[in-house]
């Protein structure tokens, strides 16, 4: 039996469709009945609601300990994909909680009950930092805590840490450091609000660059890694670096609006996390940084190689994909 975390998010319910479409026995945790419709829209938008129910859902939460007593019952493999995500640093303390209170729950849970193996959804804003005259980020670059990182990427830094002393305990793991990940319906949150931004007219980009995937290469990547040998180690998954420049006009051509044309400088990026600082002041959810404004000009590049040699594996491509997403996109009626 499988047991799958963060099944209503856009990786988990990728995953779960498609385990279930290779007939594995799926069991997931939700935390409110109403996000499981999420889930079901997604199997709905491949055609595939009528697999839906082989789910067997159980309500409990990673932070909540007891809640997952029954949920671990008779699970030998598990995907741990819920997290938190959030750049408000009014939500530091609930990202420590979940991201790595919950993922120690999740390990010391494996551990008690004799789980098989446990694939964990890091992040690429986990990996380390460049050091001078380096050119790429990949698995093995060191994490310099020296250097200012967002209060997400110290969370889930710190979960792959719990990761790791669950290995050192003799449970076997891996984890992915999935870039921007694209995918169709989560259009208020992560990749997909940047579409909804776009769709409804974006006039700034940046000349940053990034790693971009798709849900579909990540999805997929955990299933290989968790039916193979391999424990123990981390794989970036990155299908490409692209600058948000690219990417934002990639997504405006797919939706058909108006592309970003104005370049923001980081003196206006600058400017907009200090007025998205005091707007917060006074009650509105903050969603600019200062890390996240700064990340927005860096460019940084990653290495897919070594999940490239360890599964054969062969990554989508992202510009047909922008396309594919942007075909899901709701059309504004008149």
């Amino acid at each position: 039996m499988i047991l799958l975390t963060g099944a209503t998010g856009l990786v988990g319910s990728h995953l779960a469709l498609k385990l279930v479409q290779d007939h594995q026995p799926v069991t997931a945790i939700y935390r409110a009945n109403h996000s499981i419709q999420k889930t079901r829209e997604v199997f709905a938008l491949y055609g595939q609601e009528n697999l839906f129910e082989r789910i067997n859902w159980i309500e409990a939460d990673i932070t909540d300990v007891p809640s997952l007593e029954l949920a671990f019952r008779n699970i030998d493999y598990v995907y741990h994909c819920a997290a938190n995500i959030s750049f408000d640093p009014a939500d530091e303390a609930l990202l420590r909680k979940v991201n790595i209170e919950g993922t120690a729950n999740i390990v010391n849970f494996c551990l008690q009950y004799g789980v098989r193996k446990l694939c964990h959804v890091s992040s690429i804003a986990a990996l380390g930092d460049l050091k001078p005259g380096e050119p790429i980020i990949t698995e093995d670059t060191e994490w310099n805590p020296e250097k200012p990182h967002s209060d997400y990427a110290i969370s889930k830094y710190g979960a792959e840490m719990e990761i790791w002393r669950g290995l050192q305990e003799g449970l076997p793991a891996v984890v992915v450091n999935p870039g921007v990940i694209l995918g169709p319906l989560f259009w208020n949150s992560g990749s997909g609000e940047i579409f909804s931004r776009v769709a409804n007219g974006l006039p700034f980009y940046t000349k940053g660059v990034t790693g971009f995937t798709t849900v579909d290469d990540v999805v997929t990547i955990m299933i290989k890694l968790m039916e193979s040998e391999v424990s123990g180690e981390r794989f970036v998954v990155v299908s490409k670096n692209v600058s948000f420049e690219s990417m934002l006009k990639a997504i405006a051509q797919a939706l058909g609006v108006k592309p970003p044309s104005i370049p923001a400088k980081p003196w206006m990026t600058s400017m907009a996390w200090r007025l998205d600082w005091l707007a917060g002041v006074f009650g509105k959810k903050r969603s600019l940084s200062r890390s996240m404004a700064h990340s927005l000009h860096q460019r940084d590049t990653y290495s897919s190689e070594r999940v490239g040699f360890a599964l054969y594996h062969t990554f989508a491509n992202l510009e047909a994909y922008v396309a594919k997403i942007a075909a899901y996109y709701p059309k504004k009626t008149t």
